[in-house]
């Protein structure tokens, strides 16, 4: 989609030899024009919300908020957090899911779960592509079951996967993560879990001096401050348990990559490393295209291309994002 949505720009921009928009410019503007679309998707999933309270919404296909919801979705994701006691003290402190830790950057996030229930913990005793054996382990005997998590706590960040297939010392996972001999392991019941509720610095002193109002294993809370998370009971981390957190991730950024020249103009190549297309549906295209031709306008100083793309986004709806 973005060699498309840059030949659209490049086709306006030229029509009336306003200039040409370099790949390192389009690339920026690329990336600006996807984070506004993905913040106005918040906001009219709000607006879609509303309408259905106050009972002004369709129901089936007229139902706005579903594919709103769908694409949302596919930014949500579930990922163990790193724990800090790696580089500090704090044992009841995790860090917040970043490209160190998880891989991606949160938006924001949904809720955070513990597991309160180690099934087992043991050492694997031999190595096999996506398997964990232990052939001192009984892993039925244990209670260990499909969709159980696994994680190996010899590698850090910890990294988790779900079994697929139980026998008495073999598991089958989802992910390779066990290349080495011996790593320790541990095992959670997927079934025992308990969401944190987020509470502020100031409302966590309070809850704390109450027997009544305090977190526990059961109803754990926990506070938000700079790139990092607090459990709360302070012993929460001494199970062992594992922490998770579902959030929504900031998109990738489009980058549109090209190898070589022909008559002096790059040509698009999306086999290069770092080739990034638009993360965001095929019918968010054309409002693409018109925010990156508000941005290119505003580059060049021609409050005509600005007026155009706004007048031709506030007209056309290619997308339920701007249903309201």
């Amino acid at each position: 989609m973005i060699n498309s949505v840059r030949n659209t720009v490049i086709a306006i921009l030229n029509k009336n030899n306003y200039g040409y928009i370099s790949p390192s410019d389009f690339n920026l503007y690329a990336a600006n024009a996807q984070m506004e679309l993905y913040e106005e998707y918040f906001s009219s999933y709000n607006k879609t919300i509303s309408s259905e309270n106050a009972r002004s919404s369709g129901t089936d296909y007229a139902d706005i908020s579903k594919p709103i919801m769908e694409v949302l979705e596919s930014f949500m994701v579930t990922n163990p957090l790193t724990n800090t006691s790696v580089t500090t003290n704090l044992s009841n402190t995790y860090y917040l899911p970043s490209l160190i830790t998880t891989g991606d950057e949160e938006y924001t996030i949904n809720k955070v779960l513990c597991y309160s229930k180690i099934l087992y913990g043991g050492v694997n005793t031999g190595v096999n592509p996506f398997q964990l054996i232990d052939v001192f382990a009984d892993f039925i005997l244990e209670g260990v079951s499909v969709g159980d998590i696994v994680t190996n706590t010899s590698v850090a960040p910890m990294v988790t996967a779900i079994v697929t297939a139980v026998s008495t010392s073999t598991l089958t996972l989802s992910a390779d993560i066990f290349t080495l001999t011996p790593e320790s392991y541990r095992i959670v019941d997927v079934s025992v879990q308990n969401e944190a509720e987020k509470v502020s610095v100031g409302k966590i002193s309070l809850l704390n001096m109450s027997p009544i109002t305090s977190p526990s294993v059961n109803y754990p809370a926990y506070t938000q401050k700079g790139d990092s998370i607090t459990f709360y009971p302070s012993s929460i981390i001494n199970l062992p348990l594992q922490v998770e957190a579902t959030y929504f991730r900031y998109p990738k950024e489009p980058k549109w990559t090209f190898t070589s020249l022909a008559n002096g103009e790059p040509v698009f190549n999306q086999s290069q490393p770092d080739y990034q297309d638009f993360e965001l549906p095929f019918e968010d295209g054309y409002k693409l295209a018109m925010k990156i031709c508000q941005y290119c306008g505003i580059s060049i100083r021609e409050m005509e291309v600005v007026q155009y793309a706004m007048a031709q986004e506030q007209h056309e709806q290619p997308s339920f994002s701007m249903q309201q």
